[in-house]
């Protein structure tokens, strides 16, 4: 796929208000669909009377233009837009290093909290395949236990092979897990 095919575009009213925000591969074919099927559907009609300007932005992969219409339709919130402007967001892995002992989560919200954020995954469940690897692999913690070395046993994510127990100082001192 060339680059010049991956287009967002967003219709502005005459007030230079977004009023809808899309995505298309050949930016023609979809302005003359939207042209000839005014008088088809009162929606689209409503946005074809309203338009006055069209801004393209050009983004070098799918994934940016999927992240990228996301973001533009929850920022402006265009009133043609319906299905992206809830508060759901693509999900991001967190690794949670400003704890002592840091975990991996997945949050749809970057925030800024010291903690490393990798993503956006398209689709959603790459993000919970990838922190499903990352515990069985690196055995980093994903509890909400404040990890103090004391428990008397470690739990059953240690007994699965998913996490290294950190919670169990015996079984993994804290310059182990680090």
């Amino acid at each position: 796929m060339a680059i010049q095919d991956l287009k967002e575009h967003l219709y502005f009213n005459t007030d230079g208000d977004t009023i809808y925000v899309g995505k298309a591969r050949a930016l023609r074919d979809r302005v003359r669909n939207y042209l000839g099927a005014y008088g088809g559907d009162p929606k689209t009609d409503a946005l074809l009377d309203e338009v006055v300007r069209l801004e393209i932005i050009v983004t070098d992969s799918v994934v940016e233009a999927l992240a990228l219409e996301n973001n533009l339709i929850k920022q402006r919130t265009p009133k043609y837009n319906i299905l992206l402007r809830d508060d759901k967001n693509y999900p991001y892995l967190q690794l949670t290093t400003n704890e002592g002992f840091p975990r991996v989560l997945v949050a749809r919200r970057v925030e800024r909290d010291g903690s490393f954020y990798a993503g956006p995954f398209l689709p959603a469940h790459f993000a919970r395949k990838t922190m499903a690897l990352t515990h069985r692999l690196f055995g980093i913690r994903s509890c909400n236990e404040v990890i103090t070395g004391k428990r008397g046993r470690p739990c059953l994510e240690y007994d699965i092979k998913r996490c290294i127990a950190p919670c169990v100082d015996t079984i993994c001192a804290a310059d182990e897990y680090a």
